[in-house]
Parts: C-alpha cells; structure tokens; sequence
C-alpha cells in the first residue's frame, strides 16, 4: 500500500508571513500552515518540506523566488550552513522588532492577553563580537572545530566567530592548533570556552576540574567554573541587572524578605542581599549553588541563605518559616518554572515578582499561571541578549493583587 504521503509535494511555494516562536517563518498555503527557517517576513520561498503534521508542514528554503525587501546579505561566511545566526538576513532594526514581534504573539496566544501590552526591546551595544561564552564540536580525526549545522549534526568547520569576543576567538585559534598539532584526545566531541576581561577556560565538557574565571558586573564580583551558567552578553547584562534591581528598590516598600529561584552563581542574589533583610537563593546544580555562597561571602554579605536543591521541589515544601516575601525572582531554563513551581511561588504570595525568562513561549505560559493566580502585570521589557539569532530575553514585573 503506497505511504499516504507519497503524492504529497516535496516541496511548496509560500508567502512569509511573519516570523514566529523558534525563528521561523510562517505561511499559509492550501488550509495548512507553513513553517519555513531563515526566512523574512515579505518573502516566497519554494520550501523543501521536512516534516508534515495534519494541518502543519515545516520546511527549509530551496529558492528564494522573491526576496522580502527586508532582507540583507549576511554578514558571516559560514551563514547558510552553520546552525546558530538564524536572522543574519535581517538588519538589526527588524531584528528587534522581529523579536518582539515573537514576544507579542506568545502573549496572545498562549498568555492570552488581549491587548498585549506595549514591550520595549534594549539593544545590545554590540550587534557582533559579544559572546564571552560558547560551546564547540569537534570532529578530532578529520581536524573539524565549529558548530552543528542547522538540524543536522554534521559539524561546520569555523575559523573565526564574528558573533563571539576577541577573547573567545583566540580560544577558538588555541583549540584548532591544539587539534593540528594532535594534543586534543580523538575521542573529544565538545569544548567549551569563557573568557572574561580578567581571564578565561578552554576544557572539555564534562571536564572533572573545571576552569575557574571571574566576571566584574554592576559593582560585584562573580567566580564561578566554566561548566556553570553565566549569561554570554556582559553588556546587555548589566541592563538587565539594572532593570531588575529598580524593581527591587520598589519592592523594598513591602514587609519581607527576597527569594531568588535558580539562582545560578547570585548573579540577582548578591546585589538582592544588599537591599532586603535576607535572601534566600535556590539552585539545583550543586558547583553553582557553591560559587554563589563563596561569591556572598567575599561580598561580606551574612544574610544570604543558597539552597542546594531542586525549585520545584523546595517550592512546594513548607516555607512558613520564611515569613513575608517582598520580591521574589525566578530566571529558569529555557523549558520554563512550570507548573509545580508557578504553584508554589503563588503559595509563597510574594508582593512582587520579577519574571526573567529566555523563551517567549514558556514565559507566556508561567505568566499565565501568575495572573490566573491573583497577581497583576504591570511591565514587560525584552533584552536582545543574542543579535544575529532569535533569541531574546525578557523581563516582567509583577504585583500582588
């Protein structure tokens, strides 16, 4: 019996629409719906379909039949193959509006907020050379160092990453000598690399004695090993940092104490402890939650309390004995805090909630269960923490009603 979809196109022409969640662009052709990568708003595109669902189709461009007035020549040699830049063809304007443009829509749709509020998008101040962190594949028998290609794992060979520091570049240069010369094990599959302005790491993932480096920001000190999390664009950082601790000096007016939920190394945890009574910081990965104490205790802060364990598990224990919360912040994965955690920050009923999140679709889906639970947005404003790519990072405040 012939497969059902056997008389289907291999491939489609569709109009772009608009650029949706993951970066793609969405169409509309025959009743379904067209998901088609790297594409810009204003294009047709004959797509090559990669997958097809009911009423769904995703593709990748084949041809671009007529090119959006909107799009630019990337500016890296490595654009069409490599998997990381996915809005290199977009100028940086329509970058940022792109990105809030996917923020809005999450909103609407899984939010459900309607009117969507106004979102504010901060640039970053460097459009290319801004990521201190990164992680490379290697392929050590063939001389391979770069990155996966989009939806593939077939490793692209990268000499230089415009989208990476000076200082993560010469690390890039240090590994591939390093693989040249036959240092590297030829069983190594990833590296990872951070450099600060006061030092850096290049060692394997997974390596049992990580790099240990220090980063400067907003008046603190952080030192934390390579293998821990520590946001990749300093500039757009401190923004943010800024952003979220003007929510805390307005917090100060409630009763109570601050929680910071993944907290990571304290990157929100030390300069929190030095405007409330007490802060307690939760974080799951063990080296991070150490990192942030021995960051607390150089800073001389006494009142800080890190909690090795899971949020979503501390959460939903009993913090009676906490008492009042004025703030509580929460920067999860890129999976979202969920429902468990959503439940347990509403038992806590903090005054304020600062929401930090780096995917727009798990955010609208918390925020979601914040509003559902008694509590009022009162902003929304969007970092453009990763130019060159869909990513972006936002931040909400929110009150108790």
């Amino acid at each position: 019996m012939p497969r059902p979809d056997r008389d289907q196109p291999a491939t489609i022409d569709v109009a772009i629409d608009r650029i949706v969640g993951d970066g793609k662009g969405i169409g509309f052709v025959d009743g379904k719906t067209v998901f088609v990568a790297r594409t810009a708003p204003g294009d047709v595109v004959r797509a090559r379909i990669t997958r097809r669902q009911r009423t769904t189709l995703h593709g990748v461009p084949e041809a671009i039949l007529t090119p959006s007035p909107l799009r630019i020549d990337p500016a890296c040699p490595y654009y069409d193959r490599c998997g990381g830049c996915d809005l290199m063809h977009l100028d940086y304007d329509n970058q940022l509006a792109t990105k809030v443009g996917i923020i809005a829509d999450s909103l609407r749709r899984i939010a459900r907020l309607d009117p969507v509020p106004p979102i504010p998008i901060r640039p970053s101040p460097r459009e290319w050379g801004y990521r201190s962190r990164v992680e490379w594949a290697l392929d050590v028998p063939r001389g391979v160092v770069g990155y996966f290609a989009a939806g593939s794992r077939e490793i692209v060979d990268v000499e230089h990453c415009p989208i990476a520091t000076e200082g993560i570049n010469a690390l890039l240069t240090t590994l591939r000598d390093d693989v040249a010369a036959g240092i590297v094990p030829q069983q190594a599959r990833e590296y990872r690399a951070v450099a600060t302005e006061t030092g850096s790491a290049l060692e394997p993932t997974g390596s049992r004695r990580s790099g240990i480096v220090q980063q400067a920001l907003h008046g603190e000190v952080y030192r934390f090993s390579a293998e821990c999390f520590f946001q990749a664009n300093i500039p757009v950082t401190e923004v943010l940092l800024a952003d979220l601790l003007a929510i805390a000096d307005g917090a100060r007016d409630a009763p109570g104490i601050a929680i910071d939920l993944y907290c990571g190394v304290g990157l929100f945890t030390i300069p929190l402890a030095r405007r409330f009574p007490r802060v307690v910081g939760v974080e799951s990965f063990r080296p991070a939650a150490g990192f942030a104490r021995e960051n607390a205790a150089a800073a001389g802060l006494r009142k800080v309390r890190i909690v090795n364990a899971p949020v979503e598990r501390w959460v939903t224990q009993d913090q009676s004995p906490l008492g009042r919360v004025a703030l509580l912040v929460f920067d999860p994965p890129r999976t979202g805090a969920g429902a468990a955690t959503i439940s347990g920050i509403l038992r806590l009923r903090p005054a304020h909630i600062a929401a930090v999140s780096c995917d727009p679709a798990t955010f609208a889906r918390d925020l979601r269960g914040l509003l559902d639970g008694g509590y009022a947005l009162e902003s929304i404003v969007a970092y453009d923490m990763f130019p060159q790519t869909h990513h972006v990072e936002i931040l909400a405040h929110l009150r108790q009603t």
